[in-house]
């Protein structure tokens, strides 16, 4: 749709922000950007060209060494400054949050609170982009190594949280000295053009944050082989991560991707059972399931599967489905009613191969019911498959070992978690869990700023948060000092 096509049926039109201007997309293109509740337009959203990809990348490249050579304290300042921008913005940014993803008041506010710590956290990583000194053996040297900021970084962000996934890749990559260009998901735009909203008033120079929605498969093929982009940071599903590898593999481009999971939630028989079925309620059912760390696998060992699956069954039936807005409802809307087919799928496929529906399997609009289907085999699709949404299989494992198999038992390895009060075995099971992140007596869901987030297997490649952030966006490099003349054997 062109801008002009517009112009009589709405005045305002979210534009890109490039170079420190907001401008429309060079070709007047314009996305349409709906609430997932209600399917009703919620804004247009300019739509950038080849061109303005172009343009973009050109102002982060030119403004990367001012920015890199800014002393310390001044970028220091211009996050802090941006986390204060955002508590006090809080109101006006947890409503587009609710009303361009669907998240429910609390995921809402909770993204809104972990970006305001996120940026303090990185504020005070400014200061420790440090290096070492190294013993060398030939007499009289000295060796060092310093990190230094890779350049340009593309930022590619999904829509399930947009708001703190996108946050998390910028404020980062500023402050190891990186300029960035932002490319928010095509469902989320407006809360990504905040960002930038929210840098500019912070001070921050022009050109250091470029935000640019628009086709993904085009943006990203220009990011992907632009050599002044040095690294991509990718959250997203598997099948788009491994297509983006295959094009970094061309250029030996850095790349980062966090993607998809079939995270599982192991219930040993000695576990706490009302505990455990908070604790996996939580952790399928935050974010209607649209979370890569969802506990999409439920095993639970043999003496406990029975009386498990009843309570989790009735806490899961109990929660309520609704308006996002209600600070009462833990059910929102997925993010387009299409999705619902998805679950559907699998659903019928399972029950059709024997499994068991518990709870829910129905749909209103875009709002799917809590649902959990029991007896799941490897036969069906929804043991291996991401449903994406709140459902979850419960799987009956006879032993410790049992669990620890199933669980292994997926081409994913991101989160994972163990419900035991044997300590000994927790550890044990941690330790041979393949999973980038395992969390015992806790869910599968957990992230904090500081800490280094990611997978294995086909769930990721690197690491985002704290200390791990800055060591993939910044280059390590060797210096050595002769004093005095060294010796040459010829």
């Amino acid at each position: 749709m062109s801008a002009n096509d517009i112009k009589a049926v709405v005045k305002d039109i979210s534009p890109l922000y490039i170079d420190g201007v907001w401008r429309p997309g060079s070709e007047q293109q314009v996305s349409e950007d709906f609430n997932p509740l209600t399917g009703d337009i919620y804004a247009y959203v300019a739509q950038a060209s080849a061109q303005d990809v172009d343009d973009a990348i050109a102002a982060a490249y030119k403004a990367r060494d001012p920015w890199k050579n800014m002393v310390a304290a001044q970028r220091e300042a211009i996050l802090i400054k941006a986390a204060d921008i955002i508590a006090a913005r809080t109101d006006e940014l947890r409503e587009v949050i609710i009303e361009e993803s669907g998240s429910v008041f609390g995921k809402a506010m909770f993204e809104i609170g972990y970006c305001i710590e996120l940026l303090r956290v990185a504020a005070g990583l400014v200061r420790q982009v440090t290096g070492e000194t190294l013993p060398l053996t030939a007499p009289g040297q000295v060796g060092m190594t310093i990190r230094q900021p890779l350049g340009v970084i593309a930022g590619i962000a999904p829509f399930n949280a947009p708001f703190l996934l996108a946050m998390k890749k910028v404020a980062f990559a500023l402050a190891a000295g990186n300029t960035f260009v932002l490319k928010p998901s095509e469902y989320t735009s407006v809360i990504g053009l905040k960002i930038a909203s929210i840098f500019e008033e912070a001070g921050l120079p022009a050109g250091v944050l470029n935000v640019v929605p628009g086709p993904s498969e085009m943006v990203g093929e220009i990011l992907m082989n632009d050599p002044r982009v040095k690294m991509v940071t990718f959250t997203g599903s598997t099948r788009v991560g491994r297509l983006l590898a295959a094009q970094a593999g061309k250029s030996l481009k850095r790349l980062t991707l966090e993607m998809g999971g079939k995270n599982p939630f192991i219930v040993l028989n000695d576990a706490d059972l009302d505990y455990a079925v908070d604790a996996a309620a939580f952790g399928i059912y935050f974010h209607q399931g649209q979370v890569c760390m969802a506990s999409s696998r439920i095993i639970v060992e043999a003496g406990l599967f029975d009386a498990f699956c009843e309570k989790f069954a009735a806490k899961a039936s109990a929660l309520k489905t609704g308006d996002p807005h209600d600070p009462s409802t833990i059910i929102g809307p997925l993010i387009r009613e299409s999705q619902c087919a998805v679950i559907n799928g699998h659903v019928e496929d399972a029950v059709a191969k024997g499994a068991k529906l518990l709870c829910g399997g129905k749909h209103d609009g875009s709002l799917y019911q809590p649902t959990v289907v029991a007896g799941v085999t490897p036969d069906m699709k929804m043991y291996g498959e991401e449903s994406f949404g709140p459902i979850t299989s419960v799987i009956r494992a006879a032993d410790s070992e049992e669990a620890l198999r199933i669980a292994n038992d997926t081409s994913y390895g991101l989160s994972s978690a163990v419900m035991t009060n044997d300590l000994q075995k927790a550890f044990d099971l941690a330790l041979r869990l393949e999973a980038g992140m395992v969390h015992i007596n806790n869910c599968t869901v957990a992230d904090e700023p500081h800490v280094p987030f990611g997978g294995i297997k086909n769930s990721g490649v690197g690491r985002e948060g704290g200390r791990a952030s800055m060591d993939e966006m910044t280059e390590l490099k060797w210096i050595t000092t002769q004093l005095g003349k060294r010796g040459f054997p010829f």
